[in-house]
């Protein structure tokens, strides 16, 4: 189980690198409002990240930090971008769904329990991404305007800024 939990606290960390290098790549295309909402998702996924790390240690066991591939080459557009996050995140998901069967298969309930915060969570962030492809598409996608992209933007931009301490996080308020 602790191997499997470490492979995913390397997942979180990888995911935070790709958030941040989305985010780099969104400011210097001057999406201002998108590369906010990115660097904020990186942050949150650090935190996912020390979740599993506070968690590996308070169960007795010795998390390993591990290297972390480069992140991928920069998206093409706006709508790239939200398309391979959320590939990234249905890829997680599926990860986390790995963590509950295997804990369930060794009835390790307490950490069954710990990743149904996990589980919630994907929910929230693959919902959160397609809604944002939504927007995207309904701007004219690859094809949007300057003025439809400014207001996507400037809408990321608004979203609100608190990254909650993941040791602070609930499965009801992650």
């Amino acid at each position: 189980m602790q191997k499997i939990l470490i492979r995913q606290m390397t997942r979180e960390s990888e995911a935070s690198q790709i958030y941040l290098s989305y985010g780099i790549w969104a400011d210097d295309e001057g999406y201002g409002g998108v590369a906010n909402f990115l660097y904020r998702h990186a942050q949150e996924e650090r935190n996912h990240m020390i979740k599993f790390m506070q968690y590996i240690l308070e169960r007795g066991g010795r998390p390993i930090v591990e290297a972390v591939p480069a992140p991928p080459a920069d998206p093409n557009s706006l709508q790239d971008c939200f398309n391979r996050l959320l590939q990234h995140e249905i890829d997680n998901t599926e990860s986390i769904y790995n963590i509950v069967n295997t804990s369930m298969k060794e009835s390790d309930w307490a950490t069954w329990n710990f990743a149904q915060f996990f589980v919630k969570e994907q929910i929230e962030e693959e919902k959160l991404i397609l809604e944002l492809i939504d927007r995207l598409k309904i701007a004219g996608g690859n094809r949007a305007k300057d003025e439809s992209l400014f207001v996507f933007d400037r809408a990321l931009a608004g979203m609100p800024d608190e990254i909650p301490l993941s040791r602070e996080a609930t499965a009801d308020h992650p």
